[in-house]
């Protein structure tokens, strides 16, 4: 790998990560201010234009507050868990493509032009590193949770913990139709085999169970158990503070993106338009519109994100575990079923 290409790689990640964090903040924003429209009130319009500066100052407030550790806690995994939590949640982003890429000189540096993607890491089983990846993310929870200290920061943990582990299974069984179709785990040729139709047409159960398990797994409402505050005051974050609080937050909203990201990519036809409509374009000159459909797309699913915890109640727990094992579990092995029996009639 030459210099110029270590370069570019860097400068990708510097991009995306400051993309992504900026993005995190904002979420905030537009989670507060959706709201707040959705509940006929003002959200944060003080600080800058229509409150726009809001999360700056949501930052340099958690910056410069109180930086406590319980007395009792781990202090390693108590320092450890908030990290666990955003790093795992940020790396799974080097994986996932947003557009095809262009040909730069870099301002005329280059004597011949190079090709840039639109990705930092283009691998063979890129599905497979996300899920691995973003898995990961709940030693985080139950570490905070163990280390704290705290009964209910235990509570919350444990519930994570078994939440997670009831909703991975479906969510790992409703791609598997995706990946039988695409014949492939790398996500730039699964989006490439949407060109024509989105796999939202004919997976659209499998659709369903990962949209339904992505928000299990994202720890929002009405799923959010592990944060209950009637009952755990705040579940496994409740005794951090500052930027280690702060650190959950982001790691929860990163969370989010990504699984936007998944089901754009999976199911919606990631940069693709309906009818291949992206075919009579040039994509050589007009190589930012792909970035730019999948972002739509992606904020769509984010608007949706805020919609429903704003709609619907929290949950029981046994309701929780049951929507899990008794009704997603079985809709993806009778979606992975259909797509078995699909796939065998077309082939024969």
């Amino acid at each position: 790998m030459g210099t110029v290409e270590i370069v570019i790689i860097v400068v990708k990640i510097l991009f995306v990560l400051f993309v992504v964090l900026t993005a995190v903040a904002y979420m905030t924003y537009a989670e507060r201010r959706i709201s707040s429209f959705i509940q006929d009130r003002h959200g944060p319009n003080r600080v800058g234009w229509f409150g726009l500066l809001q999360p700056i100052a949501d930052g340099v407030k958690f910056i410069f507050k109180e930086d406590i550790i319980p007395a009792n806690s781990n202090r390693v995994f108590y320092l450890l868990a908030p990290a666990i939590s955003l790093v795992t949640a940020l790396i799974a982003i080097a994986v996932i493509p947003i557009g095809y890429g262009f040909n730069t000189t870099i301002f005329g540096l280059l004597d011949e032009p190079t090709y840039v993607s639109l990705q930092i890491a283009d691998i063979n089983v890129g599905l497979l590193y996300v899920l691995s990846i973003t898995s990961l993310g709940v030693y985080g929870i139950v570490l905070a949770g163990w280390s704290s200290n705290s009964k209910y920061s235990m509570l919350g943990s444990l519930r994570s913990a078994a939440q997670l582990i009831s909703y991975e299974l479906p969510l790992g069984l409703s791609i598997i139709g995706v990946i039988a179709v695409a014949g492939s785990l790398r996500l730039n040729e699964i989006i490439d085999a949407q060109q024509n139709h989105w796999y939202v047409t004919h997976q659209f159960l499998g659709f369903v169970v990962f949209t339904v398990a992505s928000f299990a797994e994202t720890n929002r409402l009405p799923f959010d158990m592990p944060e209950a505050e009637t009952e755990l005051v705040a579940g496994y974050h409740t005794e951090y503070s500052s930027m280690k609080f702060a650190m959950f937050f982001m790691a929860e909203y990163a969370n989010m993106i990504i699984a936007s990201c998944l089901i754009v990519a999976l199911f919606l036809g990631g940069w693709h338009l309906p009818w291949n409509v992206l075919s009579k374009v040039d994509l050589d000159t007009f190589w930012f519109l792909p970035p730019l459909i999948f972002t739509g797309k992606v904020a769509f699913l984010l608007f949706c994100f805020i919609w429903v915890r704003f709609t619907l109640p929290r949950f029981r727990y046994d309701q929780v575990m049951g929507l899990g094992w008794k009704v997603l579990f079985p809709l993806a092995m009778v979606n992975l079923l259909i797509t078995s029996v699909w796939l065998l009639i077309k082939g024969g």
